[in-house]
């Protein structure tokens, strides 16, 4: 098996947007009276907006006005990330070269919907690398089902077996390796767990450190 082809997460991955969705969430939330802790939006991460409708209602009560505050923090990260912009994370232009250079296809997949990730992208300077895009709301199954990861490499033409996913999120590793598919792990706010670094190929601590880890995939 050789890498033929990355996977990139969007979310904590290459764009450092968590911080921002944390803040967004807990802006509409703590009015309403709900406490968004560390513990809870952990568990969000790397999930679908189905997903996390249901993990919000088990912990919050059924209750929970997830329409209305989804839809209100949609807004406000919208005018977060639109005055402050999107920071790249450390290393994500060098590794972009590199596979460009390398010449292997790429793609993202990503459990956020189609246009939000499109502005994501577009905000933060990087869309025109990408010509696949895989969204949440494009697949039956979100993250850790390996749905996304398998619709991205349908769409490169690649077989499962010689793409590698780099994801920072613990649903995001289990579901590269539910979907037979090499992984990196390199975590941004979620503290992984010792399941899931023992699931990831490899565990960095920045996307400059990639292309290494691929080179000696590929020469071995």
């Amino acid at each position: 098996m050789t890498i033929q082809a990355v996977i990139f997460d969007i979310d904590g991955l290459m764009l450092d947007t968590e911080a921002i969705s944390k803040r967004s969430w807990g802006s509409v939330m703590a009015p309403a009276g709900y406490s968004l802790t560390d513990e809870v939006y952990h568990q969000m991460i790397g999930r679908t907006e189905a997903d996390v409708r249901h993990l919000l209602a088990d912990i919050y009560g059924a209750q929970f006005p997830f329409d209305e505050m989804y839809h209100r923090r949609e807004d406000r990260f919208h005018e977060l990330v639109t005055t402050e912009g999107i920071p790249l994370k450390p290393g994500l232009l060098e590794l972009l070269a590199f596979v460009e250079t390398e010449k292997l296809a790429k793609a993202v997949a990503s459990s956020t919907y189609a246009k939000l990730a499109e502005l994501k992208l577009t905000i933060a300077g990087i869309r025109q690398h990408f010509q696949i895009i895989v969204t949440g709301d494009q697949v039956q199954r979100g993250k850790p089902a390996p749905d996304l990861f398998l619709e991205a490499a349908r769409q490169l033409t690649i077989d499962p077996a010689d793409c590698v996913v780099l994801e920072d999120s613990q649903a995001g590793i289990r579901a590269a390796h539910a979907a037979g598919m090499r992984s990196v792990l390199v975590p941004d706010m979620q503290p992984p767990g010792d399941e899931v670094r023992a699931l990831a190929d490899a565990v960095l601590t920045d996307l400059g450190q990639v292309p290494a880890v691929i080179r000696r995939w590929n020469s071995a």
